[in-house]
């Protein structure tokens, strides 16, 4: 299994892909600016450690060791120096970072002492800049298109985003991260921030070929909600077609959504029709609020896989 995105939507999918299977890999973005990351980033030109860090606590096993782990490495200083706002997760990867020259390493050492079940990768050994196309950013001209920059500010952008691209424009993707799709029997995109979490990995030239061409089925999952700023008042099925139009060969076998988070189901089904996918409605939502529940989203998963076959293309 792959999964792809970032922050907390790739973190809800972590958390339920483990409990279903024991080799698991996630990709994820590196084009976050703000906060502790984007402050290690600019300080010391690594890529941004905060979705990376993420991502391996969600991996974290429900025993005492991964639970005490993925509160260490989430925890963050709270002082009236420079320590303020980083989480220890991040400083833990950067110093492994410089120890070890060698990004991909790194982490795995830090999946090691966590005991994460499963490896995390980034998209891009660079960091990346993300920009957007936004039409009526500004109130006062609804009609006119401004250029936004940097994933935190196009996460909160108001207006309509027509279009993200990254720059560098051609970034290379890590050689383990394209293989790991290519070698995949599953990959899972989603859920998260469409425009600043799940859309950057198709913009990545060489890991874009690499979900088109591999052999590995697909399945799609949608958000709970729209995301004020970033998708506010989007329909599920508008998701899909963003998603087209940044990258139209793609296609996707399952597209997996709430059941109460979808109004027009026949909507929803032709958009995914166009991807080449069908549509599987189950209840993930938690109870509690607007997240994903680790074990509904992995029942509605694993009866995904069971459904469709683990194994080999079944179009």
């Amino acid at each position: 299994m792959v999964a792809l995105g970032g922050g907390h939507g790739l973190s809800a999918s972590l958390s339920a892909l483990r409990r279903i299977t024991g080799d698991l890999t996630a990709v994820v973005t590196v084009a976050d600016d703000g906060g502790s990351s984007g402050r290690l980033r600019e300080e010391m030109g690594v890529l941004p450690p905060g979705d990376l860090r993420k991502a391996l606590a969600a991996l974290c096993g429900d025993d005492e060791w991964g639970r005490t782990w993925a509160k260490v490495i989430q925890h963050r200083f709270v002082s009236k120096g420079d320590l303020h706002g980083h989480a220890v997760g991040n400083l833990l990867i950067v110093a492994l970072w410089e120890q070890l020259n060698d990004e991909v390493a790194a982490l795995e050492w830090v999946g090691r002492l966590l005991g994460a079940h499963g490896r995390v990768l980034p998209m891009s050994a660079v960091p990346l800049d993300l920009h957007a196309s936004v039409r009526g950013h500004d109130p006062a001209a609804p009609d006119e298109t401004t250029t936004v920059r940097g994933q935190a500010t196009v996460a909160l952008t108001p207006g309509d985003v027509q279009e993200v691209w990254l720059l560098p424009a051609d970034p290379p993707a890590v050689p383990e991260a394209v293989q790991a799709v290519l070698d995949a029997d599953w990959v899972v995109l989603g859920p998260g921030s469409w425009f600043s979490s799940v859309i950057p990995h198709l913009l990545v030239p060489e890991l874009a070929d690499a979900l088109v061409n591999t052999r590995a089925r697909k399945v799609l999952t949608l958000n709970l909600a729209p995301q004020p700023g970033e998708t506010d008042g989007f329909s599920p099925q508008r998701h899909l077609e963003v998603l087209a139009r940044h990258a139209p060969k793609l296609t996707i076998d399952v597209v997996l959504a709430d059941e109460a988070a979808v109004p027009d189901r026949e909507s929803l089904a032709q958009a995914a029709e166009r991807l080449c996918g069908t549509v599987e409605l189950a209840r993930i939502a938690a109870p509690d609020g607007p997240r994903h529940d680790p074990e509904l989203l992995a029942t509605a998963y694993d009866r995904i896989f069971r459904m469709r076959g683990r194994i080999g293309p079944w179009r």
